[in-house]
C-alpha cells in the first residue's frame, strides 16, 4: 500500500511539471528589459520568449509578434525550442507508460514483473524530459545573465530573468522529483533461496547379522 502511494504522487508530481514545461514554453516571459540604468524612463515594458516578442504599454495593451523566420534565429534558440517540445513529447509519453504501470489501474494485472517495470520505465522517460527542460532553461538563462553582465552591452539593451523561465525550472524540479518517486514506488523483490532439502538419515546399525 506503501509503495501505491508513492506512486501516486509521484505520477502526479510529474504531471503537474509536464504542465507546467507546456506553459513555460508557450509564455513569452522568457525574459524580461532590465530598467537598472540611470535615468531610464519608459511607457513600456519588453519581453521576448521563444516564440514571439511582446510590448506590454502602461495602459495594459499588450503587442506581440511571432518571430518572422526559423532559419534567422539564433541557434541557441532553436536549440532551446527543440529541448523544450522534446520534453513536452517525452512527458505525453512517459504519462500513458506511467498510469499503464500503476496499481491502481487494471492493465496487466496478470503480469506483475511487467506492471512495475512499465513504471518504472515510466518514472525514467519522465526524469528524461525534466532533465531536457532544466537542461533549456538553464542554458537559456545562463545567456540571458551572460548578457545582462558583459560591459559591452547596452545599458538599454539588457535583459532579465522573465516569469516563464522560473515557471520552467519549477516544472523541471516537479518532473524530475515526480520520476524519482515512480523509479522508487516498486518494492524490491525480496531473493527467494531454494528450499533446503532434508537429507536422509544414515541407517543407524543396529548390531543385527545378516544372513
Amino acid at each position: 500500500m506503501a509503495s501505491g502511494g508513492l506512486q501516486l504522487l509521484g505520477f502526479v508530481l510529474a504531471f503537474l511539471g509536464w504542465i507546467g514545461i507546456i506553459i513555460s514554453t508557450a509564455l513569452p516571459q522568457w525574459k524580461m528589459a532590465s530598467y537598472a540604468g540611470d535615468n531610464i524612463v519608459t511607457a513600456q515594458a519588453l519581453y521576448e520568449g521563444l516564440w514571439m516578442s511582446c510590448a506590454m504599454q502602461s495602459t495594459g495593451q499588450i503587442q506581440c509578434k511571432v518571430y518572422d523566420s526559423l532559419l534567422k534565429l539564433e541557434s541557441t534558440l532553436q536549440a532551446t525550442r527543440a529541448l523544450m517540445v522534446a520534453a513536452i513529447v517525452v512527458g505525453l509519453l512517459a504519462i500513458f507508460v506511467a498510469m499503464i504501470g500503476m496499481k491502481c489501474m487494471k492493465c496487466m494485472e496478470d503480469d506483475q514483473t511487467k506492471k512495475m517495470r512499465m513504471a518504472v520505465f515510466g518514472g525514467v522517460m519522465f526524469i528524461v524530459a525534466g532533465l531536457a527542460a532544466l537542461v533549456a532553461t538553464s542554458w537559456y538563462g545562463n545567456r540571458v545573465a551572460r548578457a545582462f553582465y558583459d560591459p559591452y552591452t547596452p545599458v538599454n539593451t539588457r535583459y532579465e530573468f522573465g516569469s516563464a523561465l522560473f515557471i520552467g525550472w519549477a516544472a523541471a524540479s516537479l518532473t524530475l522529483l515526480g520520476g524519482a518517486f515512480l523509479c522508487c514506488s516498486c518494492p524490491r523483490r525480496e531473493t527467494s533461496y531454494p528450499p533446503t532439502r532434508g537429507y536422509p538419515k544414515n541407517a543407524s546399525s543396529t548390531g543385527k547379522d545378516y544372513v
